[in-house]
């Protein structure tokens, strides 16, 4: 039974968090399985939805008419695990907040024993483990083989002897998620390891051995994008929020889109020959040129903005005229980027004395950052929903 203190003040004991999208085959069955070994419990369900396009939050709502027990919130215009978890627990009501998968994957026998061990009093976070002892884990080898080189590198930026960060099963106080809150970047899926390097608190945290079971309905979200988010957010934490997880992911973007305009620039220099001139004051540009440098750059600054839509802010994704206008809006901003680089390039090199590759070098950083402050402000600019 719940310790007395958990149940003051017409708080439930327990808030359990479920984030969803298109989960509509499995969430019924999920919903029903996991209050069955609730019993004793004093709970509620959050089923955060990230405005599914099959049957969700239908099947939810339908819940919620016999089990007030069981809420629903869809967000708009959002998507993310980790940002839809913070928007469940800042609406929690509960003084223990957990989280756990929508398509049937995770065990309710863990999640009662997760909730027993922190409701006795003595822990601040508890997890759900898939590497201790030699149980197997629910997944296929070369997931496995990933989810374990992503638990390591996880590891020497946490510091906390957790033996399964990439856990997406965990409770934890709500006075201690307090602590994190406000250090929290809610970039990618892997929630657990963005709460635990938000906080200096170390917590007082337990384990319990748990597998992962067959998917009920709804497909998996992991592919490059939730292993590129987890090393950005690594870096941040490692930087202590100087580098933000954003930030490195817009970069990486800007490093791929240097080899857009690279091979673009190559090709078209081979395949296009354009007679004439430009005059221009004292000098005279090749048209050749012009359009050369001009395709790459055009070309390059719409792959970057393609890539930014689907990775770097794909949580605030434009689509439909949103997409045009905020394309227009990226261009605006990288333009300006580079005529600041050209210009800070030239006053690094003549005047203050700057090697020429230095200051090239110094302009660039400074045009990144720009440009991705511009790119935030005039094709991104939706609030964040955390």
């Amino acid at each position: 039974m719940p310790d007395a203190k958990f149940a003051a003040d017409n708080a439930p004991a327990l808030s359990l968090i479920i984030c969803t999208l298109n989960e509509g085959a499995a969430i019924r069955s999920v919903v029903t399985e996991i209050g069955e070994h609730l019993t004793g419990i004093d709970y509620e369900i959050v089923v955060v939805d990230d405005d599914s396009k099959d049957n969700t939050a239908a099947e939810v709502l339908d819940l919620g008419k016999t089990d007030p027990r069981v809420r629903l919130f869809v967000r708009k215009g959002e998507r993310g695990l980790s940002s839809a978890a913070i928007k469940g627990w800042d609406i929690a009501k509960g003084r223990v907040l957990g989280i756990m998968d929508g398509d049937g994957q995770h065990d309710p026998v863990a999640i009662r024993a997760l909730a027993d061990m922190i409701l006795a009093g003595d822990k601040d976070l508890v997890c759900a483990s898939r590497y201790i002892g030699k149980t197997d884990t629910g997944l296929s080898f070369i997931r496995d083989l990933g989810s374990k080189a992503a638990t390591l590198a996880t590891g020497l930026v946490l510091k906390v002897p957790l033996t399964d960060p990439m856990s997406g099963c965990f409770m934890m106080t709500r006075d201690w998620y307090d602590t994190a809150r406000p250090n929290l970047t809610g970039v990618g899926f892997k929630i657990l390891v963005d709460v635990v390097a938000s906080t200096r608190v170390k917590p007082r945290f337990g384990e319990v051995k748990a597998a992962l079971r067959q998917r009920q309905g709804g497909e998996s979200k992991l592919d490059i994008r939730v292993v590129l988010d987890l090393a950005a957010l690594l870096v941040e934490k490692a930087t202590n929020g100087i580098i933000t997880a954003r930030f490195v992911l817009f970069g990486l973007v800007g490093v791929s889109g240097a080899f857009v305009y690279a091979l673009v620039l190559a090709v078209s220099h081979y395949l296009l020959r354009v007679e004439g001139a430009l005059p221009l004051y004292r000098y005279q540009v090749r048209w050749d040129d012009i359009i050369n440098y001009g395709l790459a750059i055009w070309l390059s600054m719409t792959w970057n903005f393609w890539l930014n839509n689907i990775l770097t802010f794909r949580d605030k994704r434009l689509k439909g005229w949103p997409m045009l206008t905020g394309l227009l809006g990226f261009y605006f901003a990288c333009s300006i980027g580079a005529i600041l680089s050209l210009g800070v390039a030239i006053l690094l090199k003549d005047y203050f004395g700057f090697h020429w590759f230095a200051a090239g070098i110094s302009a660039a950083l400074l045009s990144g950052v720009w440009n991705y402050w511009g790119a935030k402000a005039l094709a991104w600019n939706q609030k964040k929903g955390i």
